[in-house]
């Protein structure tokens, strides 16, 4: 966690997506228009003798990611034909955001992934097309991370 005497940052060193990208099995998703990725604490519930407050033990991690891909190609084909035939269909993902203006670049890698769900085809009129996927990982590491310009 950062400091209590960070200064001010300047808007520049906010961050926009604009040049976030996502990589699937080593294989650049220039398409992609959204990507998420997050860890799900898994507790139980604790009480002790003479507190009104609950606490909580951390027992396990859940790590689920998202990704919204605008449609060129019938993506979903390969992956529902494996789910078909009984196949667990498993991924690596890379996710970058970067941003010029701020000078940093976060990347994170998923190893390890499995699909929960995929669009199989999805369309309203006057509108780009976009495939839904998500699902979970075991597996995070942090290939690189942006430092806190406010310390």
């Amino acid at each position: 966690m950062s400091k209590s005497n960070r200064t001010k940052p300047s808007a520049g060193k906010l961050i926009s997506g604009t040049h976030g990208i996502i990589w699937i099995n080593g294989s650049k998703c220039y398409e992609v228009s959204k990507f998420e990725a997050k860890l799900s604490a898994d507790r139980e519930e604790i009480q002790f003798a003479g507190d009104m407050i609950k606490d909580s033990k951390l027992m396990s991690l859940s790590g689920e990611w998202s990704a919204t891909i605008r449609k060129i190609y019938s993506y979903a084909k390969t992956i529902a034909e494996k789910f078909i035939s009984g196949e667990d269909v498993r991924i690596t993902l890379i996710g970058q955001l970067k941003d010029p203006d701020n000078g940093g670049t976060e990347k994170i890698q998923l190893s390890n992934c499995w699909f929960d769900e995929v669009t199989l085809q999805s369309f309203e009129g006057g509108s780009i097309c976009e495939d839904e996927l998500s699902g979970g990982f075991t597996e995070i590491s942090y290939l690189n991370s942006i430092t806190d310009p406010c310390d």
